[in-house]
């Protein structure tokens, strides 16, 4: 892992019931990480489940990167994490 890579990018897909979105989200926050971009796309795999494309400013060589997606594991149906890169 590049240690000057400061971005990272991940999709994700959680259950649909109140507060789901916001308990992933919360990781994020309690960490200091700064999401760059979070948008929803409907998933093709079941209905009324939304997929999350997520950039947030930390690298995966991080500390607090591997915190939050260790704890997303628990509050998401899905992770996939696209890459870590720089950008100014």
């Amino acid at each position: 892992l590049d240690p000057k890579n400061n971005k990272t990018s991940i999709i994700f897909a959680v259950v649909s019931k109140p507060g789901a979105l916001y308990r992933c989200l919360k990781e994020f926050a309690l960490r200091d990480i700064n999401l760059n971009r979070l948008e929803s796309r409907p998933s093709k795999r079941e209905p009324w489940e939304y997929i999350f494309y997520t950039d947030f400013e930390k690298g995966l060589h991080q500390k607090e990167t591997q915190e939050a997606l260790k704890s997303l594991e628990e509050c998401t149906t899905f992770i996939k994490i696209i890459g870590s890169y720089y950008s100014e």
